[in-house]
């Protein structure tokens, strides 16, 4: 399966959005299709040996809508915006002709009100008709093509509404100049209602253009130039023209061109603009830098090991325009009521046509003002834009604070969360294991404990194995060669050394060796309750030692647990410690529920087991816990951006900061209430709108709503639903 985007002009609705999703759905092997009203974009999912890009380009096309694949080197964002800018001037530019013969218009109604005439009756007209008839023809061209391509493919949408509002106007105006003069004319009504939809149009654009800030600030990151060392010499490139494998040099103050590993020299880098860390972190030979960053004090050389499309910055970038680009279940809602929304619109605006004119004999120019009212006071426009507008700022808010949220899926299921469980090493702990103690059984000094101990664990990935060996090194003990090393997960390790057999692991190890521990326990539980967790080395099934090692708990763990705890969440810890280290602690952050001597595999079953009562989160780095990140509701990976952490997590926590676990709540619970404070006020404001549009306060007030004001309402509306999501930004998270 492959996946493409594509950028799509002429959309005016989300009954646009509609009907290019199900042309493309329709294509033989395309699986999947969701097209963005708010991005102008399509993300499709298909089968390459079926169809290709062309296909569903085509299919588009014969629906009437433009649409273009990404030019090489053209991300997403970049695209949207190229396409926003050419629709901003050109709306600008079609109000402008508007407005041109609008004022004039607008000063002859408004002196009509006070019975001031300018010219004679047959001359004014005339007069205003030719006025009328290049903003109902010319400006509102894009109006008329929008309905054909509606007509075409059986359907309806907010151009339809607009050319048949404006049409009865005109075609009526015309009618009463040439036949029927005393009737009156409503060419100003035609006009200015056009004119002002362009203008809400504008805008919308212009709205629509501040919900992406937080992605053009992240592509406004990447420098230009790059300084790279070949044969000896500095030489200034384009940073498309860096390869892997490049030694790229950075001053101070300088960007870091791409991603890559400190080869020599050392500094301070701050990594702010992309990870949300404030403090700048120190960097040495052999540690990673992120593309982007900015170098702070020192000079150093650096290898490049990630270029173009694979920087740490590029995938945040793709990242999030997937997400922004993505629907939230949500939207299945606003989809349903777009696509009988114009239909039911003409219908009631036929129908008030209908009942004032027919059965309460009303005039035909009433009952005609009254029908065009509903027609285009009516607006699915702001119903389309109510999700997308606000997962766009929402994730955009998310991004600039080091929260990466994968889709709008993920944003609407995190505030549905009733349990969240933490893995323990890395997560809730600093991950930095320190050797606190070695208590010998048998006659053995210390150091040799220390030293068969740590040249067992010189061949073991775990964090525990890493402090053991860096206590070794620390007190220069010489390591021996070791022989038959076997790894056995959730439980230890064997290996020989010199031809005999030793044992290094837990409880479950040394019973499973023979070897008995009854006599310690006192001592191991003592160890325990302190939070370390204790190891046990054994010869044959003899009993060495007892080594143990701590790790300490994150200094924002315990003020996590909080807020998560106010937020009304139920908090779990997941680890393979025994069951008194694990509640040591858990304690120390405040989490009263442990799933302790969990191997590895088993950690998704857990999660299993907690979704049969409600939505979990599993919060973890990604390494050992992916198929628990998989398995739950929704996967937070903490990992500094590491590859592991970017491709588990359906959010992902770029600063390691587990205050971030309870800012991505919040984030997901404003963003749905901003949702549905924009689906309400959409909502309301249709079946408010029409109503009065219809003229149903008439028999009490005498008063029936101007088509130039349901027109203004409506362009407003669209206006105020965007704004409203924009409001998200000055949340405190």
């Amino acid at each position: 399966m492959k996946k493409t985007n594509l950028q799509i002009s002429g959309m005016h609705c989300a009954s646009c959005a509609t009907i290019i999703t199900k042309a493309l759905t329709k294509v033989e092997g395309v699986k999947d299709a969701s097209v963005n009203y708010s991005t102008a974009s399509a993300s499709i999912k298909f089968d390459e040996g079926k169809v290709d890009e062309s296909v569903l380009i085509g299919a588009i096309k014969a629906k009437g809508y433009g649409a273009t694949p990404l030019q090489e080197g053209t991300n997403l964002a970049e695209a949207q915006m190229q396409l926003l800018q050419k629709e901003k001037k050109e709306y600008k530019k079609m109000f402008l002709i508007g407005l041109l013969f609008s004022i004039p218009l607008l000063a002859l109604m408004i002196l009509e009100w006070f019975n001031i005439e300018v010219f004679s009756e047959i001359f004014h007209h005339y007069f205003v008709w030719v006025l009328a008839t290049p903003v109902q023809f010319y400006v509102g061209w894009q109006f008329y093509k929008g309905t054909y391509h509606a007509l075409r493919n059986k359907s309806a949408n907010m151009d339809t509404l607009i050319a048949l509002g404006t049409t009865a106007a005109y075609v009526y105006s015309a009618f009463a100049v040439l036949f029927m003069p005393s009737l009156g004319q409503y060419f100003e009504v035609s006009a200015i209602l056009i004119t002002l939809v362009v203008l809400g149009k504008f805008l919308e654009a212009n709205a629509k253009g501040k919900t992406s800030e937080a992605i053009k600030k992240l592509i406004g990151l990447s420098p230009k130039m790059a300084t790279v060392v070949r044969h000896g010499k500095e030489i200034k490139i384009a940073i498309d023209e860096v390869q892997l494998g490049d030694t790229i040099l950075v001053k101070p103050g300088e960007k870091i061109p791409v991603d890559g590993v400190v080869l020599d020299g050392h500094s301070s880098v701050d990594e702010s603009m992309v990870t949300g860390e404030s403090i700048p972190v120190e960097k040495k030979k052999g540690d990673s830098v992120i593309g982007a960053t900015i170098n702070k004090h020192g000079s150093f050389t650096f290898k490049a090991t990630k270029v173009g499309a694979n920087t740490t910055l590029s995938r945040i970038i793709k990242l999030i325009e997937d997400a922004q680009a993505s629907r939230a279940p949500i939207e299945r809602f606003a989809d349903m009521i777009s696509a009988y929304f114009v239909p039911i619109v003409i219908f009631i605006s036929f129908l008030t046509f209908v009942i004032w004119f027919s059965i309460l004999g009303a005039a035909f120019s009433f009952a005609m003002i009254a029908a065009v009212a509903v027609l285009v006071i009516a607006c699915p426009c702001a119903l389309g834009l109510a999700t997308p507008t606000a997962i766009m700022v929402g994730t955009g808010k998310g991004a600039q604070q080091g929260i990466l949220i994968k889709g709008g899926e993920a944003l609407e299921t995190a505030h549905k969360l009733k349990y969240l469980i933490f893995d323990k090493t890395g997560t809730i702990t600093k991950g930095t294991p320190e050797l606190t103690d070695i208590v010998t059984v048998e006659k053995i000094s210390e150091e040799e404990i220390l030293k068969i101990a740590a040249s067992i664990e010189k061949g073991s990935e775990h964090s525990l194995a890493e402090a053991i060996v860096k206590a070794a090194e620390k007190k220069k003990v010489s390591l021996m060669k070791v022989s038959q090393f076997k790894a056995i997960p959730g439980y230890g390790i064997e290996a020989k050394i010199a031809a005999k057999k030793y044992s290094f692991g837990n409880q479950k190890l040394m019973t499973k060796e023979g070897v008995s521990v009854t006599k310690h326990l006192t001592q191991i539980h003592r160890l325990e309750e302190e939070g370390k967790t204790v190891m046990l080395l054994a010869s044959g099934k003899t009993l060495l030692a007892l080594i143990a090692v701590a790790d300490t708990i994150k200094e924002s763990s315990p003020e996590a647990v909080k807020q998560l705890h106010e937020l009304g969440l139920e908090v779990y810890m997941i680890t393979g410690d025994n069951e008194r280290t694990a509640k040591a602690i858990a304690k120390q952050a405040g989490i009263k529920h442990v799933f302790a001597e969990v191997l590895p595999e088993d950690k998704a079953n857990y999660v299993k087991k907690l979704q049969e009562k409600g939505k979990v989160a599993m919060i973890g780095d990604g390494i050992n816990d992916a198929p628990a990140l998989a398995q739950a509701d929704i996967g937070i990976a903490m990992g500094s951006g590491t590859d592991v952490a970017m491709e588990s997590g359906s959010i992902v926590l770029m600063k390691n900061d587990l205050l971030d676990v309870p800012r991505a709540i919040k984030l997901s619970k404003y963003t749905m209430s901003k949702i549905k404070q924009n689906m309400f006020w959409a909502l309301f404001y249709n079946v408010l709108g029409i109503p009065i549009a219809a003229g149903v306060l008439f028999p009490w007030t005498g008063w029936l709503l101007s088509p130039i004001i349901a027109g203004g309402a409506m362009a407003l509306s669209s206006v105020s639903v965007v704004t409203n999501s924009l409001l998200l930004k000055g949340k405190k998270l």
